[in-house]
């Protein structure tokens, strides 16, 4: 056995007493590491706090200026109270989930949903404590309402830029990251290293103890004594460097020797993590879960919970009854510009895999020539078969419109992965990793992969590809508010024309 990164000091100690409790000191984790995690860890509170103070002072005051209202103190004083009410319920909540914790920021990117929603919970609990107290009257429904508006951007510019700058100071030669002590076969250690960049682990590796390999042929007492010298002075090494997390890189399949393992690095006063291979990188938001008396490692959800499932249904609903009343007009245009534009029927409809692979009859107005007896085949750039009308239709996405009775039959979103044809499905399937995961959500009429403009012709599996990464992006991270966004950007957005054709 043999180790790495072990400071020189350690390998030549001093025979004094004197020059002893300096090489400890050294050694040792510096008192002042935890007091800069600390105060790293605090300033995105505080850079919250800074966020909602400078949004409602800022209101205030303007609103003071424009209407000449009450004097400059009676005006702090109310914009203070609201500030430290609306702070105190999101600091608290973000302590409490962890928000602000280093490892989790190094680990995450930023969740606008939680923002969101913890936002709005924040000015509900402001609703109801100006209801119980009778101090509702005491703010303007202005100033309510335009901080209200304000104030989430704000918290998410500032915390953005906060977590940049924390990501930064926990580089990996900081004196305030994590110090972490890597034990396992050296093969193991070596994938570790030519996975990780050095400068993104958020952490400080202090030492590395590698295990020999044990002769396949040797006696159970040789196997055994030989891993117990190996785990003993690993041990020593850790309690002597003192580091806060020891990651053991054993594979899964070598149980026994995880065991021990386990037993041996829960006697040092250290966090123990266990990293049995690359899995935990491909699915970073793997834990531990119990079904029923079962547990296990969960590394993945149900694409939907059911509240989500109900929300994001009476959205469709909605939006789509709203939508097929309000564009009648336009829909009965359209319809009678296919008719006059080329003999045949108003709308196609194609055979589609929907939710769970479950196949259903997509609704479009047609955009090609009507030919009964043709084979299909996908629309190219310049196809002879789009009509006039078609080829309008398709540049400006208004021969999608008929889908919204999809959406009203419940066999689509109005946002979710684009269904393909039946013979798309089946060819790229075999070609493409978790290609089949599409159809874990319904079928949308807009998608995340469309507004980035991966849509039109696939010429490449690359072309598939880069458009199931999206989809998959959308499925694993669905909100309410995600949705939304998409809604709009497939409107407003120049990239969701794309390769409309």
């Amino acid at each position: 056995m043999f180790h790495e990164r072990v400071p020189e000091t350690f390998q030549a100690l001093p025979t004094s007493a004197e020059r002893r409790r300096s090489v400890w000191s050294a050694l040792l984790p510096r008192r002042g590491r935890a007091v800069a995690r600390m105060a790293l860890s605090s300033s995105l509170a505080l850079a919250d706090i800074a966020a909602i103070l400078a949004v409602i002072l800022t209101v205030e005051f303007g609103y003071q200026v424009v209407f000449a209202g009450d004097s400059l103190w009676v005006t702090s004083f109310r914009s203070l109270r609201l500030a430290a009410l609306l702070s105190a319920i999101i600091v608290a909540t973000n302590g409490l989930r962890e928000d602000y914790s280093l490892d989790g920021i190094m680990a995450q990117k930023l969740n606008f949903q939680r923002m969101a929603s913890l936002w709005l919970v924040a000015w509900a609990a402001v609703l109801v404590v100006g209801f119980l107290t009778k101090t509702t009257n005491d703010y303007s429904r202005i100033v309510s309402i335009t901080a209200f508006v304000l104030g989430l951007p704000a918290l998410v510019l500032t915390r953005t830029v906060a977590i940049r700058l924390v990501r930064r100071s926990l580089a990996s030669g900081s004196a305030s990251a994590s110090r972490v002590h890597l034990v396992g076969y050296e093969e193991d250690i070596a994938r570790f290293y030519a996975s990780h960049e050095a400068d993104q682990l958020g952490s400080r590796i202090v030492g590395t103890s590698y295990l020999r390999r044990v002769d396949p042929g040797a006696d159970t007492v040789s196997r055994h004594d030989q891993l117990q010298e190996d785990l003993d002075l690993a041990v020593s090494v850790v309690r002597f460097l003192r580091p806060d997390d020891v990651f053991v890189l054993v594979p899964w399949t070598d149980t026994a020797e995880i065991e021990r393992c386990i037993d041996a690095f829960l006697r040092v006063p250290s966090a123990l993590h266990l990293r049995p291979g690359s899995v935990l990188d491909r699915f970073p938001d793997m834990q531990v879960a119990r079904v029923g008396g079962v547990s296990g490692i969960n590394i993945g959800r149900r694409p939907l919970n059911v509240a989500e499932i109900v929300l994001k249904r009476a959205l469709d609903l909605t939006v789509a009854a709203i939508a097929l009343v309000s564009l009648s007009p336009l829909l009965a245009a359209i319809a009678v510009a296919i008719k006059l534009d080329s003999p045949g029927p108003v709308f196609f409809r194609q055979k589609r895999y929907g939710f769970n692979q479950q196949p259903f009859g997509v609704f479009k107005f047609r955009s090609m020539r009507a030919d009964a007896n043709a084979v299909f085949k996908q629309a190219t750039r310049n196809d002879s078969r789009i009509t006039q009308v078609g080829a309008i239709l398709r540049r400006t996405n208004l021969d999608e419109l008929p889908q919204l009775l999809n959406v009203l039959k419940g066999e689509m979103s109005l946002v979710g992965p684009r269904p393909h044809a039946l013979a798309h499905d089946r060819s790229f399937e075999r070609r493409i990793a978790l290609y089949a995961r599409r159809h874990n959500v319904r079928p949308g009429i807009t998608g995340w992969a469309q507004v980035n403009g991966y849509r039109g012709e696939t010429l490449t599996d690359l072309d598939m590809e880069r458009r199931v990464s999206c989809d998959l992006h959308y499925i694993d991270n669905w909100s309410i508010w995600f949705d939304l966004q998409i809604m709009i950007q497939t409107i407003v957005s120049r990239r969701a024309y794309k390769n409309a054709r």
